[in-house]
């Protein structure tokens, strides 16, 4: 699925329940996430539909380094040059995908969890035991995002992991939450605003206080690592999130 304007200038690409966000300036576009393996095609897609190629790709933030976020960035890298970003706090994961913390194994989620499963199919299609960690992250700092299109405003927002960060785009009402807050919780299959589920949170207490750092954006358009966007303001879905709490 590719949504274009899904805020001023952000555009929405969703794959196998996993979105990526591609934010456009006069000076290029910003890739913030990268999906899975097989999400490239259609993230080359919407780069066409928004008038604009590969070459206008001038650098990859990864919010955080979970496998189905780093899907492709490591084929980004090194085939086109594009320079990747993640907080050092998650550098080692982005390295390592599949190695990270959580606070229950996800096997028995299936079974607790049956609504999950078509997802859980749908992204190991899209190739979510292929992914190749990224060798070499650049350290995304508050000056180094300021610096890359869109000019975001980094939000640390550990839990999930320890170096999670968000980005709120002010000019645009906007903050891209990665999977500190999330509108579908791919381990459960449940809709609507909350932390992912403590199969893949590394602290699920830690994740609840951050979004405190995100409802203090005050934006009105979340754009979350899984799950549609929230349009009715990142107030209403941090209360309900809280509300939720942990899985």
């Amino acid at each position: 699925m590719i949504r274009t304007d899904i805020a001023p200038g952000i555009h929405y690409v969703e794959h196998a329940r996993t979105n990526v966000y591609l934010v456009e300036d006069d000076d290029g576009v910003l890739l913030v996430d990268t999906g899975l393996p097989r999400s490239k095609a259609l993230m080359l897609q919407a780069l066409s539909r928004i008038g604009r190629s590969v070459k206008d790709l001038r650098g990859v933030i990864l919010t955080h380094g979970h496998f189905d976020h780093v899907g492709t960035a490591e084929h980004l890298r090194t085939r086109y040059g594009i320079p990747v970003y993640c907080h050092p706090d998650d550098a080692s994961i982005a390295a390592h995908p599949y190695s990270y913390q959580r606070e229950r194994s996800p096997f028995l989620y299936p079974l607790r969890y049956p609504r999950a499963i078509p997802g859980l199919v749908r992204m190991t299609a899209a190739g979510a035991v292929e992914v190749k960690g990224v060798r070499d992250t650049l350290p995304l700092t508050p000056e180094a995002a300021a610096a890359l299109p869109g000019a975001p405003i980094l939000v640390p927002t550990p839990g999930h992991t320890k170096g999670h960060c968000g980005l709120h785009f002010p000019d645009r009402d906007a903050v891209i939450s990665g999977d500190a807050l999330v509108t579908l919780d791919p381990y459960t299959g449940h809709p609507g605003p909350q932390v992912v589920a403590r199969a893949a949170t590394a602290d699920t207490a830690t994740a609840l206080r951050s979004l405190d750092a995100l409802r203090s954006t005050r934006a009105r358009v979340v754009l979350p690592g899984h799950g549609f966007p929230w349009r009715a303001g990142v107030d209403s879905a941090v209360s309900q999130a809280l509300e939720v709490g942990g899985h």
